[in-house]
């Protein structure tokens, strides 16, 4: 039996709040849009309209393989971080709302510079250094990311953005000291890896199996890159300049208290829309 392209939507949307999905409105809206080719503009200009049998089928194949836990954005290929459209891949995590607090956080601060030089470590999607540049037009910004993978990402959405000329995207290992070539950095900003290792297999299905573990394993206590980025990473900071750190959930006071070890003062604690202590950062200190 034929259907609309709106009752289509209302259908899935009940579909998947009776699976328990949060989201429900704004998930079956993005399925029903990518699985018909239609913008979401176009869905409620053409809501009326019948869809093709192919089109209804190609939607609930989509939404059957998210029930089964595959995440919309991998479905669909993107994803909206701080009003800018993303490109997203297997490779890379999926922006979070979380993230948008550290990337509102670092953009604060961004703003009171002046031109600068900021650094965007383990930028995955390049996410948080791409809502950076959107902000702060004075800011230089570089995505640094180990995965080559996750750098093609980096490059699609630098140009999806329109941001080549103050976006460049780097080969950057967290865990090794900066060459310095690199040059300074007046803020550096990151969501590094921070799960424990032991915790991976207990995650939520749509994480473990679809994530990449390359971008969540933070080693044994989830902390290893807290350590190296406060350790070593600090060299590429001009003096005075902050460190800026996306947190698990219990882990703000180990993040102070590594930073603090490493020459990092002013540090403050913020938490997220769930109030949960979420981004930890700090000034490195200058020596008198």
């Amino acid at each position: 039996m034929a259907i609309t392209y709106n009752n289509l939507y209302l259908d899935i949307r009940q579909q998947l709040r009776k699976a328990g999905i949060e989201a429900a409105t704004l998930e079956a809206r993005e399925l029903v849009s990518f699985g018909t080719g239609k913008s979401r503009e176009d869905l409620a200009r053409d809501g009326g309209l019948y869809a093709s049998p192919e089109l209804e089928r190609q939607v609930r194949s989509l939404v059957d393989r998210h029930l089964a836990g595959e995440p919309v954005a991998y479905l669909i290929g993107e994803w909206e971080f701080y009003g800018l459209p993303l490109d997203i891949s297997p490779d890379v995590l999926i922006p979070r709302p979380d993230t948008e607090v550290l990337a509102g956080q670092a953009i604060e601060y961004i703003q009171t510079l002046g031109e600068c030089r900021v650094l965007d470590l383990c930028a995955g999607s390049g996410c948080i250094g791409l809502a950076v540049a959107s902000q702060a037009p004075q800011a230089r910004v570089v995505l640094g990311e180990y995965s080559d993978a996750a750098l093609k990402i980096c490059r699609q959405n630098i140009r999806r953005n329109g941001l080549t000329g103050r976006v460049v995207p780097m080969q950057a290992d967290a865990r090794e000291k900066p060459e310095r070539a690199l040059g300074e950095f007046q803020c550096i900003v990151s969501n590094p890896p921070y799960i424990p290792r032991a915790d991976i297999e207990t995650l939520d299905a749509s994480v473990r199996d679809y994530e990449p573990h390359l971008a969540l394993d933070g080693g044994e206590d989830g902390l290893d890159f807290y350590q190296t980025i406060s350790g070593k990473w600090k060299e590429a900071l001009a003096p005075g300049g902050r460190l800026y750190f996306e947190v698990g959930i219990g882990q703000a006071d180990s993040v102070l208290r590594i930073m603090r070890a490493q020459g990092f003062g002013d540090i403050q604690i913020v938490k997220d829309l769930h109030d949960i202590p979420r981004v930890v950062f700090g000034t490195l200190c200058t020596e008198i």
